[in-house]
């Protein structure tokens, strides 16, 4: 089968595998030749762990010095005869490969992060791999679609939208270059609830409790749940929205999980990242300009970080590094403090000022940004053949036993 890019806006309906693997290889070469992870857990769960964020804490925790083991949790599109399947399925696949090679325990679990035959998969796991307990729990479900509620035909779907008010908002289609102006109405208030329900901390609290009545905690556990919070330029779609409202619940749980946790030594954290390009991310409206003016301003100044250089300074100087973990006044771990700092944010100003309809796409910056969301995908990879055909008859039957 011949692979190429079907990109449909932001949504890629193809992915190359050889790609992905290229992707796994470099972040574990980062991991590996970054500064080491000093006293990290040994056993580990990341829900949401195919993309993003949960894939680089999970590339970090096995090979950037903590030697972890891991059961990662994922719903991602599996290939079929004609249909190449989802770069998250690829990533788990050579992640997988990888950590068994060096002699991690690497477990992929499909399923629904928010169902409970996947919890009770998962509790399966952790006494079949982990002797019943875990170390830390990673909470990276960045979910723009659906969570049904236990038990009923409902569901709740999540909606990115101001609060109060209509706003003008940008977005970027990166299958056809185009840029499109769009009015936002603001959001009702059942689709507020409904994005809290998808988007907010009450799954993490089921997990935890999940965990906790499973008596899978072990002592000194820890759990962390990825956030945002940005700066004036992106606050009228993100924080003062309803994904703002939504990180707010998720920061409020963080709380009541803390207390949970302390009963076993542990603690549980929201942590606050800069601004990344993920799969998930190029949804929002108005984001991708500014990643685009960020990226661009920060590498200038030499500030730059990806997913995998936030994941690893996350583990080796916040969560176990050699004092205290360090807290803002919210008890938040904060990743973000480059983006914001008053440098960044000027030249970020700047940049995203010249940003336009009629220049974007001629833009360096937009070509960067570009390539960096297709690789995602596993194209563009210099050492991939593009036009060679893919046998993919192996990961269907990977796909067919995991």
């Amino acid at each position: 089968m011949h692979i190429t890019p079907k990109i449909n806006g932001v949504v890629a309906h193809s992915a190359h595998p050889y790609g992905c693997e290229q992707s796994i290889i470099q972040q574990i070469q980062y991991a590996k030749t970054a500064t080491p992870i000093q006293h990290g857990p040994k056993r580990v769960l990341i829900l949401g762990a195919s993309s993003g964020l949960g894939l680089a804490a999970r590339i970090a925790l096995t090979f950037g010095g903590a030697e972890a083991d891991t059961i990662g949790v994922s719903l991602d599109k599996q290939p079929q005869t004609n249909q190449s399947g989802s770069a998250g399925f690829y990533n788990n696949y050579y992640f997988k490969q990888y950590a068994q090679r060096e002699g991690r325990t690497a477990i992929n679990i499909q399923g629904d992060v928010f169902s409970r035959g996947t919890k009770e998969a998962v509790i399966e796991a952790i006494e079949t791999y982990f002797e019943g307990e875990v170390d830390l729990i990673i909470y990276s479900v960045a979910s723009g679609k659906r969570r049904q509620a236990e038990g009923s035909d409902r569901f709740w779907y999540s909606a990115i939208k101001p609060i109060g008010h209509s706003m003008e908002s940008v977005l970027l289609d990166l299958g056809l270059d185009q840029w499109h102006d769009v009015m936002l109405e603001p959001a009702l208030e059942e689709e507020i609830d409904a994005t809290l329900k998808v988007m907010g901390g009450e799954d993490w609290e089921a997990w935890i409790d999940t965990l906790i009545n499973a008596e899978s905690i072990a002592d000194g556990c820890q759990s962390v749940a990825f956030s945002y919070i940005g700066s004036p330029l992106t606050h009228p779609i993100y924080l003062d929205g309803t994904l703002g409202r939504a990180k707010v619940d998720l920061h409020q749980t963080s709380h009541s999980l803390n207390l949970k946790l302390a009963n076993y030594g542990g603690h549980a954290y929201a942590v606050v990242c800069q601004a990344l390009l993920t799969r998930a991310s190029v949804f929002i409206p108005g984001l991708s300009p500014y990643l685009i003016a960020l990226n661009q301003a920060m590498q200038a100044l030499g500030v730059n970080e990806n997913c995998n250089s936030q994941m690893q300074r996350l583990f080796t100087t916040k969560l176990y590094g050699p004092e205290t973990v360090p807290v803002d006044g919210e008890r938040l771990i904060r990743l973000d403090e480059r983006e914001l700092s008053p440098e960044v944010q000027t030249k970020t100003q700047q940049l995203l000022a010249e940003i336009n309809a009629d220049n974007f796409s001629q833009l360096d910056a937009y070509q960067t940004f570009k390539e960096a969301f297709m690789q995602l995908n596993g194209f563009h990879w210099p050492a991939v053949d593009a036009h060679a055909p893919v046998d993919l008859q192996p990961f269907i039957r990977f796909s067919a036993k995991e």
